[in-house]
């Protein structure tokens, strides 16, 4: 490929970030979809973490309802395992996810490797599919399903925190419920 024509093409994407104003929450969303929408299906995903996860362990702050909280940090997933202490299957693949999407920049989820980590901390669930599928039944939906490889009812399934889902656990860590 020509290198000037990609150059051309960077500034053209430079250009289209701009009119962002500097959103920089707004600018990951669209190079994530631009990621997704134009890579051939089966290569790498490239891992793009939240700008505030800059920082060796992670600061979560506010609580959705316009105040801020203490800032927490958490510097594995046991940590924050512990302090938000889910009760349901459904809360607990919601936490297990939140760290790897949010606090570890994952693209997609997969279900077996959210419940292998909750059976690490002891705390597997006994359908890790039903789990998700309830975070996906709720108005509004916490976790959305983005693939499906293979034709069976047992295919893997690969999914993602809506922001409303990234919302709930951060009410978690400020000490509210789900």
């Amino acid at each position: 490929m020509d290198p000037s024509l990609e150059l051309e093409v960077m500034g053209d994407v430079a250009a289209g970030l701009k009119k962002l104003s500097g959103d920089t929450e707004a600018a990951r969303r669209v190079l994530q979809w631009a990621v997704s929408a134009f890579l051939p299906d089966g290569m790498p995903a490239i891992s793009m973490p939240s700008p505030s996860l800059q920082a060796p362990a992670a600061v979560v702050s506010g609580t959705g309802s316009g105040e801020p909280a203490p800032s927490r940090s958490f510097s594995s997933l046991p940590d924050l395992y512990s302090a938000v202490s889910p009760a349901s299957d459904a809360s607990r693949a919601l936490v297990v996810g939140y760290w790897f999407q949010v606090m570890q920049g994952e693209q997609d989820l997969d279900g077996f490797q959210i419940n292998k980590e909750l059976k690490h901390l002891g705390h597997g669930v006994t359908n890790i599919t039903t789990a998700l599928s309830s975070l996906i039944e709720r108005k509004p939906q916490l976790v959305i399903q983005t693939r499906k490889s293979g034709n069976s009812k047992q295919a893997r399934k690969r999914y993602r925190l809506t922001d409303a889902g990234i919302k709930a656990v951060e009410r978690m860590i400020a000490g509210g419920d789900l």
